[in-house]
């Protein structure tokens, strides 16, 4: 007779919990790193616990929300997912740039922007099924790199033009737009907040196998079939962090500038 440590409990949750104990065995790494911390004498001890503390209900949580909104056939529940994604991710954002006015909304719209259009496109050519199971781990992938690099965007486009104040405002008092005088410092942004998306693209499988892959091959599938979707993951966040980034600063020069093309100077006097 086969002997369960979970007898008397409902099926689900007996598979749960058998489940839970190989991450729960895992916790024997995060252990060590936290006596590693006590005997450096780093500090970190209190928080790697709490991190990994709140890792742990953070995701059981989760876990149970998606199982449900999986089995749910009603396409709102995708929406309201996605919806909650973009909003933690705008004020998450927002609060990176949070010398920008109007920050958090900026970096929501631009991240809703980015990420709803590529979406869109993947479900039109039919790469992806319109279902929770394909669209909320797709979605979620695309808001988290979206709402990094919309997040670097915006703070060092504020930086800069701080920094580089009379320039700005000898081009605009030569008659340039506010586009135009600031056409060098969004460049330098957004080439900085691209980088590390772009320099994950051209190494991806050549250092690290990337999180889908990954996950695919420990699944069963084969690796053809892994790299196959790697290649679609690429090819959506490269996208999605593109559009959502450059949509930003459009969004900032209003909140950067003036009606009559001056910069705004309350928000660089900070």
């Amino acid at each position: 007779m086969e002997f369960s440590l979970w007898t008397g409990l409902p099926e689900f949750w007996a598979e749960y919990l058998t489940g839970m104990l190989k991450p729960v065995a895992a916790l024997a790494v995060v252990a060590l790193a936290i006596v590693l911390s006590i005997v450096q004498r780093l500090g970190l001890e209190g928080e790697m616990a709490y991190s990994i503390f709140r890792a742990f209900l953070q995701l059981s949580v989760i876990g149970f929300v998606l199982d449900f909104i999986f089995k749910q056939k009603n396409a709102a529940w995708i929406l309201l997912a996605y919806l909650f994604m973009v909003s933690v991710a705008g004020i998450t954002a927002g609060q990176r740039a949070k010398q920008v006015p109007r920050g958090k909304f900026i970096a929501s719209t631009a991240i809703l922007a980015g990420t709803a259009t590529t979406m869109f496109l993947l479900v039109a050519l039919n790469v992806f099924p319109f279902t929770p199971r394909y669209i909320i781990p797709v979605a979620g992938m695309m808001v988290g790199n979206a709402m990094t690099v919309t997040g670097v965007t915006m703070k060092k486009l504020r930086e800069d033009l701080k920094l580089q104040k009379g320039l700005v405002e000898t081009a605009l008092a030569l008659g340039a737009t506010p586009r135009q005088a600031t056409q060098v410092q969004v460049k330098r942004s957004l080439s900085i907040a691209l980088s590390p998306v772009l320099d994950n693209a051209k190494t991806v499988g050549l250092i690290a196998l990337p999180g889908a892959m990954t996950g695919l091959i420990m699944g069963g599938a084969s690796p053809l079939e892994a790299i196959q979707l790697q290649i679609v993951v690429m090819n959506m966040l490269l996208g999605a962090s593109t559009i959502s980034s450059i949509v930003s600063t459009y969004l900032c020069w209003p909140v950067f500038f003036t009606d009559s093309y001056q910069l705004n100077e309350p928000v660089f006097s900070l």
